[in-house]
């Protein structure tokens, strides 16, 4: 929270209109800069060359990686509280995208347990949205053989002896200075937990830089991790971090959120859907006539439909500067930009949709994806357990 109390962001809490400059500044992070936007993978991604990932840590070393053709990996997750948003999947297609175009190794927590000490869900609940969430997932089409899910209560014999070792690393003053007060004890260990997601990839595979693209408000836990991983004894490299701005709500300024009020757009929605909800809740920068429209123009810096085609849905900058031009001149109406970004929207998910469709048994789907025996044994090696699952007594 700022000192004028304007905003709070936390991995628990998104409120108010979030100033990202000062967020910088509350939290640490370097602005990205032009000449690291250059080193990424081309064509570069219209999140990091928009600058709706805007800020970082430690991404030289990844980008280093990347262009030298080492060993590299992303690390980017889900909290099951409910059905995915647009706002949610993002990030997910953006490290298929850096997989496809480098090699990446792929790491997909799944925090359903997380979900269940912050979320007033039954267990059953919690399991169900993890299932689909799962099949979203899936549906992205990450390469298997690159790409590890780890569902924190499915996989407890390798997330939990590991996070167990980080937990000695962190003290209760530091966590109730990172994050505040918990509201459980479960959630005081949980940065433990995220240490794990975070630095997965290197107790399997060894050192190598692992950059985590992530929303901002995700950054404490990069934190917590990063003076985790300075320990000598675990031989890992601090993550590095991709910090994005926030998706808005259809109603303006502030967080898409499948958890509140806001309405919020759903990777199963129809097309619709999707044109009711952008029609009767997007928030406009237009007039309040067409004929002050035609002579004034509108803000496409304020209006949710401009916003939504610039984050993700047009991939055309010479496209998305003609949209901008023309509606700010007044020859693009309000309702035609809203008809232009759903229509946008809904070819994306009727695509995603279609992919999901053909995601069979989660069971066999997801096997390929399972971390191995080995690599079970030698995460558990790297922080001095038997490397057996079962320990014969």
């Amino acid at each position: 929270m700022t000192d004028d109390e304007a905003f709070t962001v936390t991995p628990y809490e998104v409120e108010g209109d979030v100033d990202y400059e000062k967020l910088l500044d509350e939290f640490g992070a370097d602005r990205l800069t032009d000449e690291q936007i250059s080193a990424f993978p081309k064509p570069t991604h219209p999140l990091v060359r928009r600058k709706v990932f805007y800020a970082e840590r430690d991404v030289d070393r990844f980008l280093e990686a990347v262009n030298t053709e080492n060993p590299h990996s992303l690390v980017t997750g889900r909290g099951p509280s409910g059905l995915m948003h647009i706002g949610h999947v993002f990030p997910f297609y953006f490290a298929k995208y850096i997989q496809k175009q480098t090699n990446a190794l792929v790491y997909i927590p799944i925090s359903d347990d997380e979900k269940y000490l912050l979320k007033d869900l039954p267990l059953e609940k919690i399991d169900g949205h993890t299932r689909e969430n799962l099949r979203d997932i899936l549906a992205v089409g990450f390469d298997p053989d690159r790409t590890r899910i780890i569902v924190d209560t499915a996989d407890a014999d390798v997330v939990y002896p590991l996070a167990t070792a980080f937990a000695k690393e962190v003290t209760q003053a530091t966590v109730d200075a990172t994050y505040g007060a918990p509201p459980n004890i479960g959630i005081s260990f949980y940065p433990a937990v995220q240490a794990v997601h975070l630095l997965l990839p290197q107790l399997v595979d060894g050192r190598h830089p692992t950059l985590v693209p992530i929303a901002v408000d995700q950054d404490p836990h990069i934190r917590v991790c990063r003076d985790i991983a300075s320990k000598q004894r675990y031989n890992v490299n601090k993550p590095g971090a991709l910090l994005s701005k926030f998706l808005p709500s259809l109603g303006g300024p502030g967080k898409m959120s499948s958890s509140d009020d806001a309405p919020s757009i759903f990777l199963s929605d129809d097309r619709e859907t999707v044109f009711e909800k952008i029609r009767q809740f997007g928030f406009s920068g237009g007039q309040s006539s067409v004929e002050a429209h035609r002579e004034q123009g509108g803000d496409p810096t304020i209006d949710v439909s401009y916003q939504f085609l610039a984050y993700f849905f047009e991939e055309s900058d010479d496209r998305l500067d003609q949209l901008a031009r023309e509606y700010r001149d007044g020859s693009l109406l309000s309702g035609e930009l809203k008809d232009i970004a759903a229509t946008q929207i809904a070819d994306f998910l009727e695509e995603h949709q279609r992919r999901r469709a053909e995601v069979g048994s989660l069971a066999n789907e997801l096997m390929p994806y399972r971390l191995t025996e080995n690599e079970r044994s030698r995460a558990r090696k790297r922080v001095g357990y038997p490397t057996d699952a079962v320990v014969e007594w």
